[in-house]
């Protein structure tokens, strides 16, 4: 088994000694930094062996949305937020900087391992998927698999890796309804501890993307049930 090799990111020293602890325990790797200047220059370090990052917000020299932003300039790599803030304008800020899921302060261990292992199985999933060439279409929107790339209008749209696996759930079943469960199982994966309107966040940040033209949307809220993709105007 390969080695996973995590940079944790908190400067509340009780709390990192805390999850390194834990994280240690169930065999992971773990490099700590204590504010964003140092996490960005361990990442530059260790960033061919490194497989995920748990960030937290607030930090010295450089906040976490700052450090996830560099980042994702050259990176992919799977990234935690831990906020204490937990209005839905928050997340968002946090999700359209890169970050592929957050977790609220104060939170269960129990629930950080889950998303970990959820995040490093759809990862490997992915990975599996981009090595099958497949190219969705509906309407206006296009997604390719293996280039990871989704296009609007022949433009394409940056996303995150959580807005990709959710806009990739919903082209490859157009026109079907699905429920906030079936997305949390799809994209997040049947022990994710989150709640339903962890869906609703992460599609609110997608429709920001995708549906930037109010009179195109395809993104589809069917109240009290779920989301389909499907044109206004059919």
């Amino acid at each position: 088994m390969s080695v996973i090799n995590i940079l944790l990111v908190e400067d509340e020293d009780s709390l990192a000694n805390f999850v390194s602890e834990e994280l240690s325990f169930e065999g992971y790797q773990v490099i700590h930094a204590r504010d964003g200047a140092e996490a960005l220059d361990l990442y530059k370090k260790n960033q061919s062996e490194l497989t995920l990052i748990i960030l937290d917000w607030m930090l010295p020299v450089y906040d976490g949305i700052t450090v996830a932003r560099r980042i994702r300039k050259t990176s992919q790599i799977p990234i935690i937020m831990m906020t204490a803030r937990n209005q839905v304008t928050d997340k968002i800020t946090g999700l359209d900087t890169g970050a592929d899921d957050y977790i609220t302060k104060p939170f269960d261990i129990e629930e950080l391992l889950a998303r970990i292992r959820v995040i490093l199985r759809r990862a490997e999933q992915l990975a599996l998927l981009t090595q099958q060439p497949v190219i969705y279409q509906y309407k206006d929107l296009t997604l390719d698999t293996t280039k990871h790339l989704v296009e609007r209008f022949g433009e394409p749209i940056p996303l995150t890796q959580k807005e990709f696996e959710l806009i990739l759930e919903l082209i490859r079943r157009p026109e079907e309804v699905l429920t906030r469960d079936d997305l949390l199982n799809a994209v997040w994966g049947y022990d994710y501890f989150g709640q339903t309107n962890t869906v609703d966040v992460y599609i609110r940040s997608l429709r920001n993307k995708v549906d930037y033209l109010p009179e195109n949307r395809l993104i589809q809220t069917v109240r009290g049930v779920g989301y389909v993709l499907r044109s206004a105007h059919d």
